[in-house]
C-alpha cells in the first residue's frame, strides 16, 4: 500500500469521524439523565431510556411524525413529477426561444426565498389555505428550477434515436415521457425525490409561517415547540429536546440507506454528464 493511499484512507477516516461525531453526541446525550447531558462523554455513565418514553408523553409526536410523512412525501412526489415534465419539454422539443426561456427558469434560482415569502403568503391567505398544511407542499406542483436543470441534463444524455424510433411506432409525446424517458432516468428522479424529501422533512420556516394548530405541526415545528417548553426558555429539560431531535433525524438516515444505491448512481451519472 502506497503512502498516498494511506494518507487518503486516513483523511477519509478523519472526515468520517468529523461528520459522525455530532450525531453520536446527540444520540448519547438523549440517553443521559438531566444532570449529565452536557458532560461531553460519548458513553453515558447511567442510561436514561425513559427519555424516549417521556417525549411521546410530553407531546403528540406520533401525530407530528405522520404529518411530516404526509407533507414530505407530497412535496417530493409533486416536485419530482412536475419538474421532470418541464425538464423533458426543454430537453426533447425544439422551439424558438427555448434557451432564453430556460435561462429565465434558471434565473429564478437567484431570487432569495425572503423576496417571495410575503407575496406567496398573501396568495395562500387569499384562497383561504394560509393556516393549513397545503402551502407546505402545494407550491411544488409548479416545479423547481434546480430540479428542472438537474433532470434536463439527464434527459439530454438520452439517445434521441430511441425517441424517434418510438415515434415511428406510433408513440405520442406522453408515451415518450412516461414509458421511455422516465424509466431511463430513474437514478436522477430518485436524487430529486430524496433531495426534496430531506428539504421538506427538515423545513422549519414554512411551518412557522403557516401552522397555528399544534395538531397540524410537522416534526421540526413540533421540535421548536418542545424547545420552547423544555429548552432554554422553559424547564431546562434538554434531554427531552435531544430525544426529539433523534426522532426527527433517524427517518432521514433510514431513507438514505434504503435509497443509497440509486442515489449514488444518480450523482455519479450526473457528474459524468458534466
Amino acid at each position: 500500500m502506497t503512502a498516498r493511499r494511506v494518507l487518503r484512507w486516513v483523511g477519509l477516516a478523519a472526515a468520517t469521524v468529523l461528520f459522525l461525531y455530532p450525531f453520536a453526541w446527540l444520540l448519547s446525550a438523549s440517553l443521559k439523565p438531566r444532570a449529565q447531558v452536557f458532560d461531553n462523554a460519548l458513553l453515558p455513565r447511567s442510561w436514561a431510556w425513559g427519555n424516549y418514553v417521556e417525549i411521546w408523553r410530553a407531546a403528540p409526536v406520533a401525530a407530528w411524525f405522520l404529518n411530516s410523512v404526509v407533507v414530505s412525501l407530497a412535496a417530493a412526489v409533486a416536485v419530482t413529477l412536475t419538474s421532470s415534465l418541464v425538464a423533458f419539454g426543454f430537453a426533447y422539443f425544439r422551439f424558438p426561444g427555448r434557451n432564453g426561456l430556460f435561462g429565465l427558469v434558471l434565473a429564478t434560482m437567484m431570487l432569495p426565498g425572503a423576496v417571495t415569502m410575503i407575496p406567496v403568503y398573501l396568495i395562500w391567505n387569499g384562497v383561504g389555505l394560509a393556516h393549513t398544511q397545503v402551502p407546505l407542499w402545494a407550491g411544488n406542483l409548479f416545479g423547481s428550477a434546480f430540479y428542472i436543470f438537474l433532470l434536463r441534463q439527464f434527459f439530454l444524455g438520452l439517445p434521441r434515436e430511441v425517441f424517434e424510433a418510438a415515434r415511428m411506432d406510433g408513440a405520442n409525446h406522453w408515451t415518450l415521457f412516461w414509458r421511455i424517458a422516465m424509466p431511463l432516468c430513474r437514478p436522477a428522479l430518485i436524487v430529486s425525490f430524496v433531495f426534496e424529501l430531506k428539504a421538506s422533512w427538515s423545513d422549519l420556516l414554512k411551518p412557522l409561517i403557516y401552522l397555528r394548530d399544534p395538531a397540524l405541526y410537522t416534526l421540526p415545528r413540533g421540535l421548536k415547540a418542545l424547545s420552547d417548553q423544555f429548552g432554554q426558555a422553559g424547564e431546562q429539560r434538554w434531554e427531552i429536546v435531544l430525544a426529539g431531535s433523534v426522532v426527527t433525524t433517524v427517518p432521514l438516515l433510514v431513507v438514505f440507506f434504503l435509497a443509497q444505491r440509486h442515489f449514488l448512481a444518480g450523482i455519479t451519472a450526473e457528474n459524468r454528464g458534466r
